[in-house]
């Protein structure tokens, strides 16, 4: 019951924060012109503002899940799309595509992201498989170093080539750019994320090794590939239309799983409703900060998701892998308020 209360409270949040996101904006769309039949304002929600809020559902939800199925995979809840070379790899793609075919569509430039996100994530992997030593900080800086290294080639030709400015669209996540009719590849995450739903507790046998994957008749390789794959093809889905957005697919699972545990069935929608309503805050913050102006996502994942990465581990150092029940959130927040209560009496009675 406090797992779906959970749940129930998270989808309710979504849902109200995302009618707000659909009336904040540079241009002004009320309720009552909507309803009146104002053509231009009904085409801008239309072309702009649902779009977009489309695109951040995709976002949250798939770079979360991504995140947990990696995390699940390499048994380390230290590795994301950020930290596995995932997004890396996709931005690499992107280069090819623009340097090998100029006049490419979203897809074809989707379709070199796909391949090389793909390769790159499977490389990563088997290079952590080859670590003898396997420690929890070891297994993500393999990850960044790998990462790093293919960033290095990307922005050597991206120079070389003068395809810098080109390129930079990728490099920085951004939704001021998602409108109707070059946001849909974004939409594969549905069935990719729907897929990850299915196969999820084959991704927690595989997570636990090998041997133990073997003894219970589960293929190893073929489910840590279709679940790398899985990862990969959402990662490039978001990079192609949106850019890079990092601390997603890291911050998203270690918080749910504080609350739920780390069985991947049982956090999966709790996951993608937090990575959907953490995405949605950061746009709603980006827009509204220097308003009329807007900054970009990525900016402000990096700014929260290194403040909630830092309060993580501290929690950690101080309870491990303990997680947080419902009601022991809910028991502090009534003593807070009954400790505001007492003090509140206290203070009335002197004064009297």
């Amino acid at each position: 019951m406090q797992g779906r209360t959970l749940t129930g409270l998270l989808a309710l949040v979504l849902v109200l924060l995302s009618v707000c996101s659909l009336f904040v904006g540079v241009i002004d769309i009320t309720p009552a012109s909507l309803l009146s039949g104002d053509l231009e304002q009904i085409e801008i929600f239309l072309i702009s503002r649902l779009p977009r809020l489309l695109a951040i559902f995709c976002t949250g939800i798939g770079m979360s899940v991504a995140g947990l199925i990696m995390q699940q995979l390499c048994m380390n809840k230290f590795v994301s799309p950020t930290t596995g070379a995932t997004i890396s790899s996709a931005q690499f793609g992107i280069l090819l595509a623009l340097l090998f075919m100029p006049n490419s569509t979203l897809w074809g430039r989707a379709l070199f992201a796909f391949s090389t996100a793909i390769l790159g994530t499977w490389i990563f992997v088997w290079f952590i498989q080859r670590i003898q030593f396997k420690d929890v900080v070891m297994v993500p800086l393999v990850g960044i170093m790998f990462g790093n290294v293919i960033g290095g080639v990307t922005n050597y030709l991206a120079y070389k080539y003068e395809m810098t400015q080109a390129l930079s669209s990728w490099l920085v996540g951004h939704f001021s750019l998602v409108l109707r009719g070059r946001y849909e590849i974004v939409y594969l995450v549905v069935p990719l994320v729907i897929l990850a739903f299915v196969f999820a507790n084959h991704f927690n046998i595989v997570g636990m090794g090998q041997d133990f994957s073997k003894n219970l008749g589960v293929p190893y390789n073929l489910v840590l590939f279709a679940g790398l794959t899985i990862v990969a093809m959402i990662t490039a889905s978001v990079v192609v239309v949106v850019g890079s957005i990092s601390y997603i697919g890291l911050i998203v699972p270690n918080i749910v799983a504080m609350f739920k545990g780390d069985k991947i069935r049982g956090t999966l929608v709790d996951t993608a409703l937090f990575g959907a309503i953490f995405v949605l805050v950061c746009d709603m913050i980006g827009r509204i900060a220097i308003y009329p102006y807007e900054l970009p996502i990525e900016l402000i994942v990096g700014i929260l998701g290194s403040i909630l990465f830092v309060g993580l581990l501290l929690y950690r150092l101080k309870h491990g892998r303990k997680a947080i029940s419902t009601k022991e959130v809910l028991d502090f927040f009534k003593g807070k308020a009954s400790k505001n209560t007492a003090k509140h009496t206290t203070e009335r009675g002197e004064r009297g």
